[in-house]
């Protein structure tokens, strides 16, 4: 599993108040423990007001590379930040994220098409989120041209079908599940990506909520995800279903990553 670490996100208060008073050792700490703890890549998003976003995405990004050589998910809803942003990064990373709203899609694909940078992708477009796993298949449809036309191979793609709130579903995830499912059948090498907290806001207990989704997400298909890496239970749940899915011979990542201490009995 590709383990893309939520944790250094303006949003989050204590984030927050650290970006604003420029308490460098808070980032510089969750940094390091996200590394520690397995992620892939770390996210990074500022969260605040546009005319200082990509000065404070520069700021975060170089805390960041003092303390790790884990790639970068630069994170922003401004295309042009992310794509400014991935100037700051020692190395290839992950741009977070563009859709078919607007030029995004035509703002990224440029400056990544002749490098090694993924990108997550989600399906939306102008008219905001389809209702229907057609519709989400069709907005796909539509990326996939633009990543043809870019010369962006598939599995540079994490695609996010917009896991969304499980109280107001009408049919728990069986609309993610299916776009999930289909995704991968046609393009075998594609990511598959998403926020995996989304699915249990208002909901009491989340992490039995976030937990289960993970486990049924990846059976469909799932192998990318933004959770806190510092989650042990989440983490181990993750490695456990990968072994159970036939995706870790002889268990040994997952023994592995119970040495390391990233899951199990706190050290």
């Amino acid at each position: 599993m590709i383990i893309i670490g939520e944790k250094i996100n303006g949003s989050i208060p204590s984030v927050g108040k650290a970006i604003a008073e420029k308490n460098g050792d808070f980032i510089r700490h969750l940094a390091k423990a996200q590394a520690e703890a397995g992620a892939t890549y770390i996210d990074v998003c500022a969260s605040v007001e546009e005319s200082i976003e990509v000065d404070t995405m520069r700021w975060l990004i170089n805390l960041v590379q003092e303390v790790t050589d884990t790639p970068i998910a630069v994170d922003s809803p401004s295309a042009r930040a992310c794509a400014e942003a991935l100037t700051f990064c020692n190395k290839p990373g992950l741009v977070n994220s563009v859709s078919m709203e607007g030029d995004k899609v035509d703002v990224i694909f440029p400056v990544i098409a002749d490098t090694k940078w993924e990108c997550i992708a989600l399906l939306s477009d102008d008219t905001g989120i389809p209702r229907t796993a057609e519709k989400r298949l069709q907005v796909f449809e539509a990326l996939m041209k633009k990543a043809k036309e870019y010369n962006i191979d598939p599995s540079r793609l994490h695609i996010d079908p917009l896991v969304e709130m499980l109280c107001t579903s009408e049919d728990g995830i069986n609309t993610i599940t299916d776009v999930m499912k289909t995704i991968k059948a046609q393009y075998p090498t594609i990511h598959i990506t998403g926020g995996a907290s989304n699915i249990s806001f208002n909901l009491p207990v989340r992490r039995l909520v976030n937990q289960s989704f993970i486990v049924l997400a990846m059976n469909a298909g799932m192998d990318s995800a933004i959770v806190d890496p510092l989650n042990r239970d989440l983490m181990g749940m993750i490695f456990a279903a990968e072994a159970l899915l036939g995706k870790d011979e002889f268990c040994m990542e997952y023994i592995g990553a119970y040495r390391k201490g990233i899951f199990g009995p706190a050290k």
